[in-house]
């Protein structure tokens, strides 16, 4: 039998509890021995939960506890999570957590504490939510160097610029139905400002690169500028925007790993994942293209990724799961300065000017365009020189095309 505690009991904890006990017989024949549910920590009483046996408000019950295996982490954040995190591989107890910020920041020690200690440290949860993501990295991709991953990783944005696109909503209105439906927090920054996709393609590019990449070296900007007026200029030429992070294999180990707002061809699958949903292109040197499509949040989805990591360990404590990764350092990330691609370019000029700026444009129109405004997508060039060619004109929008 193995048994485990799982540290905070909101939405994903809760779920880990519902899906061990409701799946309980199909778990246990899977990981090849009942898993139960010992503990839940958390500050707050929940006297009417089938779990209210198990609620305990002292960590250290469950750190000195040697029957306790596993300890699931679904607090967040990465202050307590990270203590609590620590003290319980130290103790010999494998970890497995849903929280992408404390990896994003963290992973790397974790790892090496795990190791030092023979235990796990698995996340599988942080980055796809319900998606399967980290382990086909590292196990079925694992004959692949990959080049490249470019995923749509925050559910909330992609809701918000799927109601502008589908129901022509200003990106305040859409917010709010965000917030009003349970999709977007009542402090939406770490979403609409793409800090959650960053966490998300640190550990991706971690994984497919070896090293650990910390989000203060990716540049990440969110869809608070995205105006329905870019919407319209995107569906004119058969485009639609999301927001993306990405990750690029570059030579001698380099990795440039960026979150920004692209448009894409609607020709590309990427262009078709709607609402909550998240999707992760991979491009591997044998495999080619494969894509990983589903829920990327939510309750139970994300709880389905963490009992799987929980299956994984009862399985087998002490294997070696291949999901270490080096330190990294401050010259691994590089800027995506020089990522040459097309640019859609929203800014006060004539179409004349926008021709003498930039040469060969596609021009774009939408039904109510100001006469001062011009829309296009250029052909290909980095960034520094599109701002080269743009110098003194006042832009509105400037995103990359996939």
């Amino acid at each position: 039998m193995t048994k485990v505690a799982i540290l905070g009991f909101g939405t994903v904890g809760s779920g880990v509890a519902e899906v061990l006990s409701k799946n309980s017989q199909g778990i246990a024949r899977r990981s090849g021995g009942e898993i139960q549910v010992k503990y839940i920590l958390d500050v707050r009483d929940f006297p009417d939960s089938p779990f209210k046996d198990c609620f305990v408000k002292d960590f250290s019950i469950i750190e000195n506890d040697p029957e306790v295996d596993v300890v699931v982490e679904t607090i967040g954040g990465a202050k307590v999570a990270l203590e609590f995190t620590t003290r319980a591989l130290k103790a010999g107890k494998s970890v497995v957590s849903s929280n992408k910020e404390l990896v994003a920041n963290h992973g790397y020690e974790l790892l090496q504490l795990a190791k030092a200690n023979g235990v796990s440290y698995l996340f599988e949860a942080s980055v796809g939510g319900g998606i399967p993501i980290l382990r086909p990295l590292t196990n079925c991709l694992a004959a692949n160097e990959v080049e490249q991953i470019t995923g749509i990783l925050n559910g909330t944005t992609n809701y918000i610029l799927t109601r502008m696109i589908k129901a022509g909503l200003t990106f305040e209105q859409a917010l709010k139905e965000a917030q009003d439906n349970g999709y977007a927090e009542k402090d939406p920054t770490a979403d609409v400002d793409g800090h959650d996709a960053c966490r998300k393609i640190c550990i991706l590019s971690a994984l497919a690169c070896g090293q650990h990449v910390y989000p203060q070296q990716v540049p990440t900007q969110g869809i608070r500028e995205v105006t329905l007026a870019d919407v319209a200029y995107a569906d004119s030429c058969g485009y639609k925007i999301k927001l993306l992070g990405r990750c690029l294999r570059e030579p001698e180990g380099k990795v440039c790993a960026f979150v920004a707002p692209h448009l894409v061809s609607c020709e590309n699958p990427l262009a078709g994942v709607e609402d909550v949903f998240n999707a992760i292109a991979v491009t591997g040197n044998a495999v080619g293209d494969v894509m990983f499509y589903g829920r990327g949040a939510g309750k139970l989805p994300t709880a389905s990724a963490v009992v799987a990591d929980v299956i994984d360990i009862a399985r087998d404590p002490k294997r070696d799961r291949g999901n270490q990764w080096g330190p990294g350092s401050e010259d691994l990330v590089i800027s995506s300065d020089g990522l040459t691609s097309r640019w859609y370019v929203r800014a006060n000029l004539s179409m004349d000017q926008a021709r003498l700026a930039c040469g060969e444009i596609l021009p774009l129109a939408r039904s109510g365009a100001p006469a001062q405004e011009a829309a296009f997508l250029t052909q290909p060039m980095t960034y520094p020189q599109l701002m080269d060619r743009l110098a003194g004109v006042e832009t509105c929008s400037v995103f990359r095309v996939l």
